[in-house]
Parts: structure tokens; sequence; C-alpha cells
């Protein structure tokens, strides 16, 4: 484990829930909650005046004034760096579908053990985003029954490309990859600055979904 400290930031209309999070994960050495909102919109005021942004935000869907689809919208459009984390009591395929579509690193439901959130966590900021099988077979059925795909020939992606493709789809971090493929790890990231080019993806999440919706990779239901 990295000695980096993580910086959380929490959105939660739910003020036991919230506190009862945050005090999980300021148990933990590498976590520091650096702040709390009732709303989306204190969310995005709150990021507006930070100096230092948090590394991973946690946000309930169903919120006040501003619930937390809109919000994650506008947060990963102003500070795409900020990954966020989807927390909802809705465990269903339309809710986990439309958040990773508009870019959540991750999704839990809100009866996950503090185990299953701290690890959620870590891996998030590791790895870029973190979905466990489900959420994979979900993202897998939704978008490629889609009607808007524009498929990339499959010239344009190198052999060692497709490779690297399919390890970040297996989760693999940039060091796990580079021991794999026995390349360094400035190699990997090379190959997946490309991917995102030719694939027009904003970040690993959606170089992902890009992935899935378009039957580059395959999913082993071992790996998740």
């Amino acid at each position: 484990m990295s000695d980096k400290i993580i910086r959380i930031g929490l959105a939660d209309d739910e003020e036991l829930f919230r506190k009862g999070i945050a005090f999980i994960l300021e148990r933990e050495p590498d976590f520091e909650v650096v702040f709390e909102a009732e709303n989306g919109q204190k969310l995005l005021d709150t990021l507006a005046t930070m100096d230092k942004l948090p590394d991973v935000i946690l946000t309930d869907l169903k919120m006040p004034m501003l619930n937390g689809i809109e919000a994650t919208k506008a947060v990963l459009k102003k500070y795409p760096q900020v990954k966020v984390i989807a927390l909802t009591s809705y465990n269903t395929r339309g809710f986990i579908a439309n958040m990773v579509d508009i870019g959540a690193a991750a999704f839990l439901v809100k009866n996950s053990t503090p185990k299953t959130v701290k690890h959620t966590v870590r891996e998030v900021v590791s790895r870029g985003f973190y979905y466990n099988y489900q959420v994979m077979q979900i993202i897998q059925d939704e978008l490629q029954g889609g009607q808007h795909r524009t498929v990339i020939d499959a010239d344009e992606l190198t052999s060692r490309e497709k490779e690297v493709l399919q390890l970040i789809c297996d989760q693999l971090t940039t060091q796990e990859i580079a021991e794999r493929l026995f390349i360094s790890p400035r190699t990997v990231e090379g190959h997946r600055n490309n991917l995102l080019q030719k694939t027009n993806s904003k970040n690993v999440a959606g170089l992902v979904l890009f992935a899935i919706r378009h039957n580059l990779v395959i999913l082993d239901k071992g790996l998740y």
C-alpha cells in the first residue's frame, strides 16, 4: 500500500449515513475525508473553493437541489482528474448503466460492507476505476445493445495496444501490465495514451466503456 494520503469527499443528504461513512474512512491511516456535502450543489460549491481537490468523491445519486447524476456530470466536466464513486440504495441496471456511462469510476450499493467500500476507494485510486463482474456484465449488455456505435477499424489498434487494452479491462495496474508484457511502465503509459487518443476516451473508465461497447475485450468472471 502506498504512503500517499487519499483525499476523499462525501456527498449524501442522509446525515447519519454520511457521518457513518466518514467515521469508517477516517479510521484508515491512508484516508482523509476533506469535506462533506448534503447535496450536489453544495458539492460543486465546495469544490470551487478548494485549493487542493480530493482524489475521490463518494456521492449519493438521489439528493435534493442537485442530484448525484447531474453533480457527477458537472464534476467530471470541470475536474476530470477527480474520480467519482456512485453510492445508491437502488441496485438497478438503469442506475448502474447511467452512472458508468457518464464516467463514474465505481459503483457501490449502500449496504456494501465497510471492507468493500475501503477496497473500492483504494482500487479506484490505484487503477483509475473499479467495476465488479456484475457491473462489467451490465455495461456489456447495455452498451453492446445500443444503436449508436462508431466501430473503429481493428487495424487502427496495434496488436500490442489490443493486449494492453485487454489488461486494462482486466483491471491490472500499469506496473502489473508492464510485468505481464515484459515492457517498461513508461511504455505501458505510452500505449494507454495512444488508446485514449485513438478511441477519443477522456479517461481509463471511458476506455473500458469503449472496449466493451465495441466488443474488443473478453470479460473473465474469475477476474472480478
